[in-house]
């Protein structure tokens, strides 16, 4: 398994104290979150009805990295910290840089250069690559100092001056839809480990070597799911991976058709300083804007001692679906449509 592989040699340990660990369980929810938008964007931009293939793909990533998102708040709860993601700085403008790495994020409809992008995201760490808890170059680098950190602190202080949090801040038992994926608590090592690896292999692969993650397809259940870097390759090169391909041999099973004419042209990089003030695209774009800030507010609020508010974050993004598909109808005179901009909004100009 991928976390017994993690420590098989003697490396410096980039997080040495609790302090440390929080503050980079709170850059692991800054991160998972940065991924939604670039996520949305192309989700959206996709007509369902002539892609439906790109909309599953697409749509269960997204799902699966609000997995990761709740499953890093879990951790830093679990580890006495408190989550935050009702902050300016949660969303500076795009493009932008994943926090504290290198890696650009933009905001791009669905075709090459979004596949592009999401591939660098979810690359996986090439074999005996160091841990990376700052300046990391692939994600699963900097889980992997995070779970250095982790093994660190419980041998040296012990796992119950570790594991301090209130579980009952924890949010569990919820199933996400279109993923196979399951949001449990973190209360020791052992479970902190296990979210860590439900992490790192949705988004790389079994052991940085294959291309499954361990769970079956919630799709098509007679059938073994295939990692995010995987799943995203699989509409690149237009087929399916089958039992026996490997990340050298690529994908040799069933052609997936994309039809790049089905999808909404929308403009790369919106921003409100594009319309007048008052029009109908940037009217649309402010109230989108409030509402996704309101959905933080839910999520912050859920993994800061109120779990049953998941539910209604998830009612807020039913919302913001119909908020970016009204944006994405909404004509441009260079022949692209209009998108969200995902712009902060203060909590007291939300109403």
């Amino acid at each position: 398994m991928l976390m017994k592989n993690l420590t098989a040699a003697p490396v410096p340990v980039p997080i040495g104290t609790l302090d440390s660990l929080r503050e980079h369980l709170q850059w692991a929810i800054e991160l998972e979150q940065a991924t939604l938008p670039p996520y949305l964007c192309a989700l959206y931009s996709l007509d369902p009805e002539r892609n439906p293939e790109a909309v599953a793909v697409i749509g269960s990533v997204f799902a699966e990295e609000m997995l990761h998102l709740a499953l890093a708040a879990n951790l830093l709860n679990a580890v006495g910290g408190r989550p935050r993601l009702d902050t300016p700085g949660m969303l500076p403008p795009y493009p932008r840089r994943l926090p504290h790495s290198s890696l650009e994020l933009s905001l791009l409809p669905f075709g090459p250069q979004a596949l592009e992008m999401f591939l660098r995201l979810e690359r996986p760490a090439p074999p005996g690559a160091p841990a990376e808890g700052d300046g990391y170059e692939t994600i699963g680098q900097f889980y992997t100092a995070v779970e250095q950190g982790l093994r660190h602190l419980c041998e040296q202080l012990g796992e119950q001056a570790v594991f301090t949090g209130d579980p009952a801040r924890q949010v569990e038992g919820t199933h996400f839809r279109h993923t196979s994926g399951w949001l449990f608590a973190v209360r020791d090592l052992e479970s902190a480990l296990g979210a860590l690896e439900e992490i790192v292999e949705q988004g790389e692969g079994r052991d940085g070597g294959e291309v499954w993650d361990g769970d079956q397809d919630v799709f098509h259940p007679e059938r073994d799911e295939v990692a995010h870097y995987y799943r995203l390759m699989e509409l690149k090169l237009g087929r399916r991976y089958q039992r026996g391909d490997t990340p050298r041999s690529g994908p040799t099973g069933e052609p997936i058709f994309v039809d790049l004419a089905a999808v909404r042209p929308m403009r790369p990089d919106p921003r409100l300083s594009d319309h007048e003030p008052g029009s109908a695209v940037r009217t649309a774009q402010e109230e989108f804007n409030r509402t996704y800030c309101n959905l933080l507010k839910q999520l912050e609020q859920a993994f800061d001692g109120d779990p049953k508010l998941l539910g209604a974050a998830v009612g807020t993004m039913y919302a913001l679906k119909g908020q970016a598909v009204a944006l994405m109808a909404m004509p441009g005179e260079d022949g692209t449509v209009a998108g969200p901009t995902f712009d902060y909004v203060p909590p007291q100009s939300r109403a």
